[in-house]
């Protein structure tokens, strides 16, 4: 890693693993195989502050915690990438076995449970898939009927994040990368 750090990928330790490298490898990792509207890719940093905001929209008195979860469920993408649900599906359980155990690593590093709650992991789900919409329509081509038949009709939003995410405009990965560090610090006070 940039950090000079040496992570094992077959047994991550936590004490490899480090918030800068997490925020510089997710700003460079295409959203939707980069297959985007805009000048720069729209990345995973970007993605993640999006299902973090979602989260405390949907509920706004959900613990710092559970929102600093949110804004790492793609983390182990810093290393091996953004691949779309079905491929991962094809590769096997070998794979998400690989990812879980990274996110477990990541977790202990930040101070989070190895695993969370059901209802914290629903909720971040279904933020996950509220972002996967607005950014199919806005960003990567869909139609709105098509994009409610993938990841369903997001429900239960305020008008202002509403319009902020029909709004959604890729930025540069160093942008990403600065706007993923400030809001993780914000949380991991």
């Amino acid at each position: 890693m940039l950090s000079g750090r040496r992570l094992d990928l077959l047994d991550p330790s936590p004490l490899d693993i480090e918030v800068e490298d997490i925020a510089h490898g997710l700003a460079r990792v295409a959203r939707w195989n980069g297959q985007t509207h805009g000048d720069h890719t729209f990345s995973v940093a970007e993605h993640s502050l999006l299902v973090e905001a979602i989260v405390r929209d949907l509920c706004p008195s959900v613990p710092t915690a559970e929102q600093l979860a949110a804004l790492l469920h793609d983390a182990p993408e810093y290393v091996i990438g953004d691949l779309i649900s079905p491929f991962k599906a094809a590769l096997s359980l070998d794979y998400r076995t690989f990812e879980a155990r990274l996110l477990a690593a990541i977790h202990v590093r930040f101070g989070l449970p190895t695993e969370l709650p059901d209802e914290t992991s629903a909720l971040i789900k279904r933020a996950d898939r509220i972002a996967a919409y607005y950014e199919a329509v806005g960003l990567a081509g869909f139609s709105r009927s098509e994009a409610r038949k993938f990841f369903g009709q997001p429900k239960g939003l305020s008008p202002a994040l509403v319009t902020t995410l029909t709004a959604l405009r890729p930025v540069p990965a160093s942008e990403g990368e600065k706007r993923f560090l400030k809001r993780f610090h914000e949380l991991a006070r």
